[in-house]
Order: C-alpha cells, then structure tokens, then sequence
C-alpha cells in the first residue's frame, strides 16, 4: 500500500500517528522521503530520540501538531479502535487535515467483533471494525477508499477458538493480559509465520473476506 501511496516517489514527506517507539518511522516510511511521528505516551518517544529517531512529537491523535496541507502520506497503525468516539471522529478528520490534496492515508484497526479476547484487554480495545464501519468513518471525513482487506486471515480458525473460549470463560484481567504477546514455541511459532508469509503474497493480489485486523489505502480528494 505503501508503493501505491507513493507511485515511485522517494521524496515525500510521510506522517506516524502514534509512533510508538520510531520503528515504523525507519523501516517502513523512511525509505519513501523524510518521516516524522507524534505519540501520547512519553516513554515511546523517548526511546525512539535514544535509538536516532528525533522528528518526533508528543501530541494527541486529536490535534495534530503540524500545519495543514504537510504530508503526502499519513499512517497510523492500531490507534484508532483505542480512542473514544468522538477522539475517533477528530482524529480521523486531522489525519485529513494535515495531508495534501490528493495525500493518502494508510490506515490499520482491530477487525471483527466476533475476535474480542484477551488481547483486546491487553490493547484497550474500545472497538474492533467491520469494512462498512470503517469506510463509513473515512468517507465521512471526506476521505475516498481505494483499497481494503482484512489481514491475518490465514491463522483466523486458531484465533477464533482461541478468542470463543476467552470469552466464554471470562476475559482475563490487565495485569494477566500480557500472556498474549508470549512468543509460542519455536515449530508453532514457525508454522504460524509460514502462513502469515504466504498470506501476505496473495494479499497483494487479492484482499482477505476475514481476519484479525483491517488495512486501508484512503485519499484526500485532489
């Protein structure tokens, strides 16, 4: 999504919102132009400015800390489905904002009510998005979709059951969340990549029906 956002260009000025610690900022936007993030939570950045990543910012999603018109490109990965509705809603409109006409918006959110688990305590998940519930937030900033599909369908079966049982049993607390992030062993871990691997071939072609997440190519009108 990244390519098509960028259409060959290498010179482009792209925008993290909710940066984390900086890593997305060098491996994936920094090999297109020149790459700046804002997060909310000030460990993040700070470990990003300790490992060279200095065009960072503390700022809320809400009101974004750069000029209008700024970036061609604007990215933000598993932010969205942790804000309130109306942060959503604004946040969503300065992502619009803050890109050039014609600018893209990639964007990444928890996918499928049916998938809420342990792992949505863990994120502070407030909602997880269908297609027609993302695409309706993004057209309603004036934002038009050109691409959609949901990812990690290959391992959707396993997270599936996993997820029914979570729920069945009762979801388990913050502080005991964490063991949804546990590396599996090394032959699980390996067989869960391989399919991830080969998803992530065919999704290039053709977008997934299901899956744990949703990934959207949205543009500003030109």
């Amino acid at each position: 999504m990244l390519d098509r956002a960028s259409a060959g260009r290498r010179d482009l000025r792209l925008l993290d919102c909710g940066c984390g610690t900086g890593t997305n900022l060098r491996v994936l936007l920094e090999p297109y132009g020149r790459a700046w993030g804002f997060d909310l939570t000030w460990t993040g950045l700070q470990f990003a400015r300790g490992s060279g990543v200095t065009r960072v910012a503390q700022a809320s999603a809400a009101a974004i800390p750069y000029p209008s018109a700024a970036f061609d490109i604007v990215t933000s990965f598993d932010v969205l489905y942790c804000l309130p509705d109306g942060i959503e809603r604004e946040a969503i409109r300065e992502m619009w904002r803050v890109l050039r006409p014609g600018g893209a918006a990639i964007i990444n959110v928890a996918a499928m009510e049916i998938l809420r688990g342990n792992h949505s305590v863990l994120s502070a998940e407030l909602r997880r998005y269908s297609r027609a519930s993302l695409r309706e937030r993004l057209e309603r900033a004036g934002f038009g979709v050109e691409r959609m599909t949901y990812t990690n369908a290959a391992i959707f079966p396993v997270m599936l059951a996993v997820r029914g049982v979570q729920r069945m049993t009762g979801l388990a607390g913050e502080h005991e969340a964490g063991a949804e992030i546990t590396v599996p062993p090394a032959p699980i871990n390996a067989a869960l990549g391989a399919l991830l691997a080969v998803e992530a071939g065919v999704v290039r072609a053709l977008p997934m029906p299901f899956g744990s997440s949703l990934l959207c190519l949205a543009r500003k009108p030109a």
